[in-house]
């Protein structure tokens, strides 16, 4: 017995450390934090609660069997903001630069599977490469999966995506079809195909951030709705927000004290509208 549990510390600690001390170090180079850290950010302490984390990726082909970690590049479960429930996921750039495998898919869907049978938001804390191209139509038909669960959950769950790296393919296409999309400045891109594989098709040459930066989406594209300086920003924002969603659309909205009158007048409300049809300004209100 005792062997047993040591094997399993073993590899629980194996988990934790994703791709290794010298990647993780990198990250923190980039001023980036792991997968891990953003969860002990955005949950409140001690409420988060693992799930598969010792599941391992099912390739054998490139050389992928002797590359096995466990966890597969994303950290799964649920925890607490502000003591509501919610489910999350975190994908590991340390790992296979946090592509998405078959396996890593089905942890994703299974937490997204359960959020819409409890009823509580989903927050997806993105930091991939897209598809792990090893696997080849396994990873895409594992994000076929994720984005089906996206389709179910709208108008269902809330579901929130935090860009906390550059994404591209389906890392994108899965957080476009959520409700609410938080990006880091500097750090964190979402595109199709990046600047290198632009280059090659159109001879056209453009910047990550011209192409995909949280300011471009967030001031030309609309694609995102809020970007932030760091990751620590983008996290505590994310936790504020959730406080202002329904768990789900069979609750309604939290409920909090407030000496705001009701029918105080907001002047600058009347500047919203543009003073012509034409005007090229616009009514978001």
């Amino acid at each position: 017995m005792s062997s047993t549990i040591a094997e399993l510390e073993k590899k629980r600690a194996a988990a934790r450390i994703g791709g290794g001390q010298k990647r993780i170090d990198a990250q923190h180079a980039k001023g980036k934090l792991t997968a891990r850290e953003r969860l002990d950010i955005l949950l409140d302490e001690g409420s988060f609660e693992e799930l598969d984390m010792f599941v391992e990726h099912n390739c054998v082909d490139f050389g992928m069997a002797e590359q096995v970690f466990p966890g597969d590049g994303v950290v799964t479960g649920s925890g607490t903001i502000n003591g509501r429930l919610v489910f999350v996921f975190s994908q590991d750039f340390t790992v296979f630069g946090g592509s998405l495998s078959e396996r890593h898919a089905q942890k994703i869907c299974k937490i997204m599977d359960m959020a819409m049978k409890v009823g509580a938001p989903v927050i997806g804390l993105n930091d991939s490469g897209g598809a792990r191209i090893q696997e080849g139509v396994a990873s895409l038909g594992g994000y076929a999966e994720v984005f089906q669960r996206n389709v179910l959950a709208s108008g269902v769950v809330p579901q929130l995506s935090l860009i906390m790296g550059p994404c591209a393919g389906g890392a994108v296409y899965s957080p476009a079809m959520t409700d609410f999309i938080f990006m880091v400045k500097d750090s964190s891109y979402m595109f199709v195909t990046g600047p290198d594989v632009v280059k090659t098709v159109t001879n056209e040459v453009v910047t990550q951030e011209a192409l995909g930066g949280a300011v471009t989406h967030t001031t030309k594209t609309s694609v995102a709705d809020n970007a932030f300086e760091d990751d620590i920003e983008t996290l505590l924002a994310a936790r504020d927000f959730i406080d202002f969603l329904p768990l789900s659309n069979r609750e309604g909205v939290p409920e909090r004290p407030t000496d705001d009158p009701w029918d105080r007048v907001e002047d600058s409300l009347d500047t919203l509208s543009p003073p012509a049809p034409t005007s090229r300004t616009t009514c978001t209100s």
